[in-house]
Parts: C-alpha cells; sequence; structure tokens
C-alpha cells in the first residue's frame, strides 16, 4: 500500500507510478507554483526568461529553500528534482518516486535533502564539484530544480474553496516584472557554452519532522513538469541572461587610481 509522510502539513509520499519521458513546459495553470527562497537573507530569488528556460542567480555559501504552492482545492503529490537527485530518496530522478503532497492550497518550503522521518540536510549553492550530485557521481545534470505533480484519485469529485479571493501577489508581480525586463538571448555560442560552476550541497542536518498518511495517483503520468535552471550572477551574465552591472551581487574591480590624497590611518595605529 503506498503511503505518505507529513512534514508538518506537508506530506513525504511514497506512492509509486510508471516513468515518464516526456516533457511539459510550466504555465499559468500550473497545478504547483515552485520558487526559490535565499534563507540567508530571506529573499525571493527573482526569475529570468531566457531562450525558452527560467532562471534564478544563486549565491555561493546560501543556503535555500524550495517553495511549493498548491494552486487547486484538492490535494497533490510533487517529487522534486534538484541536480537529477531526488529530493527525497537520493535516486537518480524519475517521476515515479516519492515525493511531497500538498494539501489544498497549501504552500511549504523545502528546504534539504530528506535523511530520514526526523530531519533534512540543508540545501546549499555551492562549488559544483563539492555539490552533492557530483560527490555521488551524478555531475551531468547539476543546475537544475525541477517538479513533477500528479492529481489524486478521487472516488468522487472533492474540491477545498479557497480561503480568499486570488489576489496576484508581490513575488507574481516582481516574477512578470524580472521576465519582462530579461535582456535578450545571446548569440555567442562559446557565451552559451559557459561552464556550470554552481551546485546544491549536502549541508548542515536541520529538524524537519514528519508523519504519514496515504496517497493514490489520479494516473501514471505527472499533470505538470517544470524546472529552474540556476548559476552564480557571473555565469549568468556570460551566457546572457543577466546585463552587467547586475544587483544585488555586483562586484567592483580595484582601482589603482581611486583619486584623493592619503587619509590619517585610525587612532588604533
Amino acid at each position: 500500500m503506498p503511503i505518505t509522510a507529513k512534514f508538518g502539513r506537508v506530506l513525504l509520499s511514497l506512492a509509486i507510478a510508471a516513468t515518464v519521458a516526456c516533457s511539459m513546459p510550466s504555465s499559468a495553470s500550473d497545478l504547483v507554483e515552485m520558487d526559490v527562497i535565499d534563507r540567508d537573507n530571506g529573499q525571493w530569488l527573482p526569475e529570468y526568461r531566457h531562450r525558452g528556460q527560467d532562471w534564478i542567480a544563486g549565491v555561493p555559501g546560501h543556503r535555500y529553500a524550495v517553495r511549493l504552492t498548491n494552486t487547486t482545492g484538492q490535494r497533490v503529490l510533487v517529487v522534486l528534482s534538484v541536480d537529477g537527485v531526488n529530493a527525497v530518496t537520493g535516486q537518480t530522478a524519475a517521476p515515479s518516486q516519492a515525493g511531497y503532497v500538498l494539501e489544498p492550497w497549501e504552500t511549504a518550503e523545502i528546504a534539504g535533502w530528506r535523511k530520514s522521518l526526523d530531519d533534512v540536510a540543508q540545501f546549499l549553492f555551492t562549488d559544483l564539484p563539492d555539490s552533492y550530485a557530483a560527490r555521488t557521481g551524478r555531475p551531468d545534470d547539476v543546475g537544475v530544480i525541477g517538479i513533477a505533480v500528479f492529481r489524486e484519485r478521487q472516488l468522487r469529485p472533492l474540491y477545498s474553496p479557497m480561503p480568499s479571493p486570488p489576489v496576484a501577489s508581490g513575488r507574481a508581480r516582481e516574477q512578470a516584472a524580472s521576465k519582462a525586463a530579461a535582456p535578450a538571448a545571446a548569440d555567442s555560442a562559446m557565451a552559451e557554452s559557459a561552464p556550470q560552476r554552481l551546485g546544491t550541497g549536502h549541508g548542515q542536518r536541520e529538524w524537519a519532522p514528519v508523519g504519514q498518511t496515504e496517497f493514490v495517483r489520479a494516473s501514471r503520468s505527472p499533470q505538470q513538469l517544470s524546472q529552474l535552471r540556476y548559476d552564480d550572477a557571473d555565469t549568468l551574465a556570460a551566457i546572457g541572461v543577466l546585463t552587467r552591472p547586475y544587483t544585488p551581487y555586483a562586484r567592483t574591480a580595484p582601482r589603482a587610481f581611486p583619486e584623493g590624497f592619503v587619509a590619517d590611518p585610525p587612532n588604533r595605529w
């Protein structure tokens, strides 16, 4: 019997379905919205559209969480893949595997690799060789976060009304603005082939207890497949996703002649 485990109100599902080889684009009618939150500064990472893909700029050394929002009035199962690795089981990711179940209209933040029913190892942006996928011999898909979403099989229609009327969030407005303002795609083949620099590491353990429940998938194929590409800001600028200077992590190059005169040293000298 398939089982699921509850994380607060987030459920960890071990239900099994067939693996799906096809892809499905993200759209405004997605069952689940996916965002990435920088846990060290509390900021939502804006998404930039580039050649048909959505990108975010990660900061090396910063912890992050994947925020999942169920936009429907029914429970859904979300299989979460980070760098091509299932964030629950550690297997090379496939839609048929274990995932998180969201209650109707629920939002939850997944902050790490599931280690047990009690804890996770934190997600953090790190150099590619130090990423969990690379350290376990699977570096080919480093740099992407994805979800496969399934509806729940129902014997009779079930629907939970939304708690309040849908209102465009500040995040949604910022997202639309950032995508509209994204620079045109670079034409340089050399820039497009810039090597991946950032991956997701296996961070410190963090308490994240779960419980169990049941979930039966309505179909063998997911109703939604979505993904976000990521790398550091320098790489995204090199391939044309970001324009220079970019913020908030623009670097200032040192100057040999910055002008001005010699100031007195601090008193402690």
